[in-house]
């Protein structure tokens, strides 16, 4: 039986209400979780560690969210395949990421290591792409930050032997509901939540990393906007420190993955 929907606030109603009354349990769920992240990544980042940040379908949104970013942390690489992007040709994204062995043979070819850190979003977390992602990761020694949903996680199909919070060192909940849509609220069927809940779990997340590195002392490697003056300058300083380890800041990437095959 799914779990039942947070009550909005008082005084609102509708879509809105339910959306802030998820952030307000996504709060409660993953707070101190959040914590903990960004003290896993700022030691990433002390150690002069990559972060690899992965997702399929909808969930590269969560990707596209972490890399190259204004305001967003500079040693990210993102960690995918063609196959997994729907915008070329959706149901071959699906079927992509219930293939088994294609996460995994992603992380061989990308090799991640200590003090490197995971970061795997997957509002169900129970797909072999994103799980083999994680249990690889794991086994070679680097930390799997998991954004997942456990509500949407035990009503989801089982298409592998694990979910993706098993491989986890750190799961951030972000409370989305199973099938992700609120609207209407007795029968629900559109507007979905899941990129509203997962990109702002990546924004408190980036947040307790920026106090927790000035409560230390630390300046975190971060993008300026290149539409602001003096964007360009301050970009070009961390494209020459990480661009050699991570190739798709300079299109160097897409030589590494080869086709896709169905």
């Amino acid at each position: 039986m799914a779990e039942p929907r947070p009550a909005a606030r008082a005084g609102e109603t509708g879509y809105p209400g339910r959306v802030r009354a998820l952030l307000d349990e996504l709060d409660a769920r993953s707070g101190t979780a959040i914590e903990r992240a960004a003290e896993l990544l700022l030691r990433s980042v002390e150690d002069d560690g990559i972060v690899h940040a992965a997702g399929a379908g909808h969930s590269l949104a969560m990707v596209f969210e972490t890399f190259y970013r204004a305001g967003g942390l500079a040693p990210v690489r993102p960690l995918w395949d063609p196959s997994v992007l729907p915008l070329d040709d959706a149901t071959r994204s699906t079927r992509a990421e219930r293939r088994a062995g294609l996460g995994r043979a992603l992380v061989e070819r990308a090799a991640p290591a200590p003090p490197d850190v995971a970061v795997v979003f997957s509002t169900s977390g129970r797909n072999p792409y994103p799980v083999e992602i994680a249990e690889a990761c794991a086994a070679r020694g680097v930390p799997v930050i998991a954004v997942t949903s456990a509500d949407a996680s035990r009503a989801a199909a089982a298409r592998s032997g694990s979910a993706l919070a098993d491989h986890a060192t750190i799961v951030l909940d972000t409370a989305v509901p199973p099938g992700d849509v609120l609207h209407p609220a007795e029968a629900p069927r559109t507007a979905a939540v899941s990129t509203v809940l997962g990109a702002y779990t990546w924004s408190r997340v980036l947040a307790a990393l920026d106090d927790l590195a000035a409560a230390r002392g630390v300046t975190l490697p971060c993008w300026t906007s290149a539409n602001v003056p003096g964007g360009d300058e301050a970009n070009a300083a961390l494209l020459a420190r990480y661009g050699d380890r991570i190739p798709e800041l300079t299109g160097r990437g897409r030589g590494h993955r080869g086709p896709a095959r169905m």
